[in-house]
């Protein structure tokens, strides 16, 4: 899970330091022309230090795929964890070289990084988890998010490292994850459904199957593969095009793009990018807003503690549902607070309180469930194919957000997050008519569920 924990970090560590960032791309900027740069020109430059993240993240969830039928699972992860720390190393001596473009490379590289992870993560997740853990271990995934987050919103108070000298330090911890994947990484056995199903190696399935169940019997799980192997032989390695092409394989596509679209789509970038900004915004002083970006990691942490035993009971579209029903209904009462904040002081708490529990239903349903059930809707043969477009989607909805959120509040002010409530009704509609249930159900039948009523299960 550091590998999603090393996406999280990187989320929310540039948030805290922003002021820290333009000063210092000012004085570089001062140091190397003889004149200042622009207030507006400083922020378009912070903004694409946020969002050449995402660019990074595009490019290497799509190649997650390929690396996965390449390398496996694991022995992908295990050289992005290279990649990891390239990127670190080069944030951490930004301000050592005086150079914002190490701060832009280094953002880009570990966005490849976490790119890369955020499409093998899960991958590996589904694939060695026992059918009646799936949901709960899948939920971990954003567990460790959010568990990165909240790391990094404490780390970047003025306190510890959210100063003009602690920014590059911050930005450079991004080394840590990455280097204990590195150290652990190797005592993990490799994905059973890859050794039997892509390389044909069964004993060492039944090996790395026995380690993972601590248990000898392991029978039922070689069948159950068995099963998805022969289902798949004719689509054992799929290309993009087969898969875009393939009438059963296109609806739990568009199922996944359009659940990835979900999380990114409902406007919780805006707060975890630019959450501090926006409490100040909402009237609130710098340090209380600094302390509510805090209490959101805090929230989303706890939240999703509490999901881990719900997705396998309550199963992923109900969660999704109510995920999103009350992320619309806050993210209305966040548009109201805007507009009367002016008129009467207490407003701005309305705000904050409309933000925690947007973030709240957010974790509820759209943090984890897109990541999990990508993985759950493909079988072995077109899952890396499938996991790579879902990833790229994610992560070009991810770098719109992070590169248009702050236009769009220039142009929009109190109405700001209006789009994204029309988004968010879009996609429970989407969820409700389209989603099935896939808790419970093997691989398989899963995809004999596609096959019989194109996805719609009225369980």
């Amino acid at each position: 899970m550091l590998g999603m924990l090393q996406f999280g970090y990187n989320t929310g560590v540039i948030n805290a330091p922003e002021y820290n960032i333009e000063t210092f791309m000012r004085d570089v900027y001062r140091y190397r022309y003889q004149k200042d740069l622009g207030e507006e020109s400083a922020k378009l430059l912070y903004s694409f230090a946020v969002s050449i993240f995402a660019i990074g993240g595009m490019i290497g969830g799509f190649s997650g795929g390929t690396v996965a039928n390449k390398f496996g699972r694991k022995g992908g992860l295990l050289m992005n964890n290279v990649i990891g720390i390239g990127g670190a190393c080069l944030m951490a001596f930004t301000k050592v070289f005086n150079s914002y473009e190490m701060l832009f490379v280094g953002r880009f590289i570990i966005g490849f990084n976490c790119g890369l992870n955020t499409s093998l993560v899960p991958m590996y997740i589904s694939e060695i988890a026992p059918l009646n853990l799936r949901g709960g271990l899948g939920t971990v995934n954003q567990l460790a998010v959010t568990t990165g987050l909240l790391i990094s919103q404490i780390l970047g108070i003025d306190e510890i490292l959210g100063t003009d000298d602690g920014w590059p330090i911050l930005l450079g911890l991004a080394i840590c994850p990455a280097v204990l994947q590195l150290i652990l990484l190797p005592v993990c056995p490799e994905s059973p459904r890859y050794l039997l199903i892509t390389k044909q190696w069964e004993e060492e399935a039944r090996k790395a199957l026995r380690r993972l169940r601590a248990s000898n019997q392991v029978e039922e799980d070689i069948e159950e593969m068995r099963a998805e192997q022969r289902a798949q032989q004719s689509e054992s390695t799929v290309s993009m095009s087969e898969l875009i092409c393939s009438p059963t394989l296109r609806a739990p596509l568009i199922i996944s793009v359009v659940m990835q679209l979900s999380q990114q789509l409902s406007g919780i970038n805006a707060v975890f990018y630019y959450s501090t900004g926006l409490f100040m915004t909402s009237g609130l002083s710098e340090k209380i807003a600094k302390d509510m970006t805090i209490g959101i990691g805090a929230i989303m942490v706890i939240m999703t503690l509490v999901t881990l035993p719900l997705m396998d009971r309550m199963g992923r579209r109900t969660l999704h549902l109510y995920g999103l029903g009350g992320m619309f209904i806050f993210s209305i009462c966040i548009t109201i607070s805007f507009l009367i904040k002016e008129m009467t002081d207490w407003m701005s708490y309305l705000s904050v309180v409309s933000t925690l529990f947007f973030v709240v239903f957010f974790a509820l349903g759209p943090g984890s469930i897109p990541w999990l059930i990508t993985a759950e809707l493909f079988s072995q043969g077109p899952r890396p194919t499938a996991m790579s477009i879902a990833v790229l989607v994610n992560w070009l909805a991810n770098f719109l957000v992070g590169i248009g959120f702050q236009p769009m509040q220039v142009a929009l002010e109190n109405y700001t997050f209006l789009p994204f409530s029309a988004l968010l009704a879009l996609f429970w509609i989407f969820t409700y008519k389209k989603v099935p249930e896939t808790k419970n159900k093997t691989f398989e039948e899963i995809l004999v569920l596609f096959r019989n009523n194109n996805g719609r299960d009225t369980t």
